[in-house]
């Protein structure tokens, strides 16, 4: 539909990741099915499409890292891979009916809303263009890699890129790699690929720490039991639910209990690192719990391995077959991996997102993004976000929380029908008093300070976090108070 035409529809989603798919279903489910998902992609997925990356996994427990409302059974591990959980979405797509609402290659560029007509306008970058009433955006705050600018990169002969656009069908074997960044996938993607190359060099800028990941296989028997008893299922979720709330103790509460990790760390780097010169240069100089804390059985090992090298000099250049660094070695290079994350602070960049009068939502943001309750924002009338502005988690699972948006946001589009009113749009002062709120809170827990993260704009604000426990956003978002809302 690039002719020039319009498409009109009750509800636009944005991006067909845990956020689209879990509000597809919801809308399904109320009956509702005027409504479009527009992916940019050719697939169902969102970050879990992406990052197929060797060793791609979750750090977060199968049955919590799932929507509560399409339970899956027979995940096989504890922790699932990339491809089983890429699997579950494209099965929730297939069960739930979604197919036919999702227009893939349709990479949203701009939607303006028309004060004349009470709608949203929606271009896409191949011409498309779609009205709706309501624009629900879905695009999370992993999707743009953040790659460094290194001088001389341009000259390099070899292969180059981002963890979240490896190349199908690449071949490592006997080949000299660099893996830049020391995050959640540099983890990942050193154990997975250190057996095949001929020389690996990990470039180190600040150490992470490490602890060990509890996972196991699901065996089939308890597979069964889940699939034939819904409510042990249901009874396992809750479980591992409590667990992980239980560890937000240590970062908003009482930040001393942080103590007792970094002794587990500690014994997990013995454990798995006998070098003590290696330990050393593996433990970070920073306080633990200000940047993300990570989970892995095997990184500690493979780093011992004998073609595997930890380069903690800065980069100085790259050239044509090597990179450089400020000691002054060369270490010869063919093919160059940037672990280095996402740009997680700039939510919902490029699209352009104007509102009322005209006002662009990314001069809005210029000293940080912010909205009520992760999903509404000021001036932006029937728009929502799903995991918007501090609504990550450190602690538990990002899906809770999404289901949480979810609930909220449904209850807004079916107060627009229902009511039959024309547009609904968060109060200034309800915005302005809830962000104030807490940043308050979040100066005084532990990622605030001691350290540079992807939580923290430039300015060293933090967009990213939610500053509790996820049960109190849970309770917050169970209903709008719709004395924080003009409607019209």
């Amino acid at each position: 539909m690039s002719d020039g035409s319009v498409a009109r529809t009750r509800v636009v989603i944005v991006g067909a990741g845990f956020g689209g798919i879990g509000l597809g279903i919801k809308l399904r489910q109320a009956g509702l099915a005027d409504f479009v998902i527009l992916e940019k992609s050719d697939s169902v997925g969102g970050v879990w499409r992406e990052n197929h990356y060797p060793g791609a996994a979750c750090d977060v427990p199968s049955h919590l890292y799932s929507f509560s409302f399409v339970p899956r059974a027979d995940w096989p591990d504890k922790y699932a891979n990339q491809a089983d959980i890429l699997d579950y979405l494209k099965e929730c797509a297939r069960s739930h009916g979604l197919e036919p609402h999702i227009r893939f290659g349709a990479e949203v560029s701009e939607a303006r809303w028309e004060e004349a007509s009470s709608h949203w306008t929606v271009r896409t970058r191949d011409g498309r263009v779609y009205q709706t009433q309501a624009l629900i955006t879905a695009t999370g705050q992993l999707s743009r890699p953040s790659t460094p600018h290194l001088a001389g990169i341009e000259t390099f002969a070899g292969t180059a890129f981002h963890s979240a656009d490896w190349p199908q069908d690449l071949d490592l074997r006997g080949k000299r790699v660099a893996v830049i960044g020391t995050g959640a996938s540099a983890i990942q993607i050193v154990p997975a690929i250190a057996p095949q190359v001929g020389r690996l060099y990990l470039f180190q800028r600040s150490a992470a720490y490490v602890l060990p990941k509890p996972d196991r296989k699901y065996p089939r028997w308890q597979q069964a039991l889940f699939k034939r008893i819904p409510a042990l299922l249901k009874l396992s979720r809750l479980v591992i639910y409590l667990q992980y709330e239980a560890k937000a103790f240590a970062f908003v509460t009482w930040r001393a209990a942080l103590r007792f990790k970094r002794i587990a760390f500690f014994r997990n780097l013995r454990r798995g690192v006998k070098s003590a010169e290696l330990r050393e240069r593996l433990t970070p100089d920073y306080r633990m719990g200000c940047k993300r804390i990570l989970f892995s059985n095997d990184f500690y090992p493979a780093m011992e391995r004998p073609n595997v090298d930890l380069v903690t000099d800065a980069i100085a250049d790259v050239r044509s077959v090597a990179i450089t660094t400020a000691d002054g070695v060369e270490r010869k290079v063919d093919i160059i991996i940037y672990a280095t994350g996402f740009t997680a602070t700039d939510f919902l960049a490029p699209i352009r997102v104007t509102g009322r009068c005209g006002q662009d939502l990314q001069q809005a943001w210029r000293d940080g993004a912010e909205a009520h309750l992760g999903s509404t924002v000021t001036g932006f009338p029937n728009f929502f976000m799903l995991y918007g502005p501090n609504t990550n988690l450190a602690h538990n699972s990002v899906v809770y929380m999404i289901e949480s948006q979810i609930g909220y946001v449904m209850a807004c589009l079916q107060r627009l029908w229902r009511d039959e009113i024309r547009t609904i749009e968060v109060r200034q002062d309800a915005q302005r008093r809830y962000n104030t709120a807490i940043q308050r809170r979040l100066e005084k827990a532990t990622w605030s300070k001691g350290c540079t993260s992807w939580y923290l704009t430039a300015a060293g604000k933090n967009v990213a976090n939610w500053p509790g426990y996820s049960l109190e956003f849970h309770w917050r978002a169970r209903a709008p108070n719709w004395d924080d809302y003009a409607v019209q």
